[in-house]
């Protein structure tokens, strides 16, 4: 299977192409510094593959959430490369991702994935997984306040671990039966995506570019001009 995968939802950009049972890899600033380096990156690792473009089976990316420039980049660059050779787009969520991260370093199978979603909030899903269905959503993808992170139901049966990059911010932070959990540090990486992509394609979830679209799960990340003037005339 050929595919291109790529994330820049995090500090870290990662890339990755398959080109039949061998991949090649690359990491770098993610977020806002993404902008100018992910295309000439990406454009590097296919040569290095020997693949063009129209030769991929489609183009995966971390939807989301995360860095709200890092999506935006992510899903244009998506969309632009996929337009132009004419292959299908599979995004894929980031907490997807981070819970298949800690199952290939430490073989969990049922992770909270955690990410910092900066402005003193975390993103955070459970997922869960088992043959021969694989990974299963056991509850719903949530931007919360640390000390308002909760475990899903299922929890109480032991085995789950706690996986993400939000630990040094907010580890302090959680409620105690989250900070109990074992902890599996994990980024949405493309050697995930391109782990998860199989699966994904297999079940019809690739979409035409102009279909592929972000998850930003906070709904408002910035005031506009004019609700920040009203704010400044409000007496304190």
């Amino acid at each position: 299977m050929n595919l291109l995968a790529f994330d820049t939802s995090t500090e870290q950009m990662s890339i990755g192409v398959q080109c039949g049972d061998r991949q090649w890899l690359h990491a770098g600033a993610g977020g806002a510094q993404s902008s100018g380096t992910l295309i000439p990156a990406v454009l590097r690792l296919l040569d290095a593959a020997g693949l063009t473009l129209a030769e991929l089976e489609a183009i995966v990316f971390g939807r989301g959430p995360g860095s709200f420039t890092g999506l935006r980049t992510a899903c244009a660059v998506a969309q632009g490369l996929a337009f132009g050779a004419g292959v299908p787009v599979l995004p894929i969520d980031t907490l997807l991702a981070v819970a298949e991260e800690a199952r290939q370093a430490q073989g969990g199978t049922q992770v909270l994935a955690l990410l910092d979603a900066r402005m003193d909030q975390v993103y955070a899903a459970p997922w869960a997984w088992a043959e021969p269905a694989g990974w299963q959503a056991a509850g719903e993808t949530v931007v919360c306040a640390p000390e308002a992170l909760a475990l899903p139901p299922t929890a109480a049966a032991g085995g789950w671990v706690l996986a993400g990059n939000a630990f040094a911010a907010y580890g302090a932070r959680l409620p105690s039966a989250v900070h109990a959990l074992p902890r599996v540090a994990a980024l949405p990486t493309a050697r995930a995506l391109l782990s998860l992509a199989p699966a994904g394609l297999a079940a019809g979830q690739a979409v035409a570019a102009d279909q592929a679209l972000p998850l930003y799960v906070r709904d408002k990340v910035a005031q506009t001009t004019a609700e920040r003037a009203a704010a400044a005339a409000t007496p304190r």
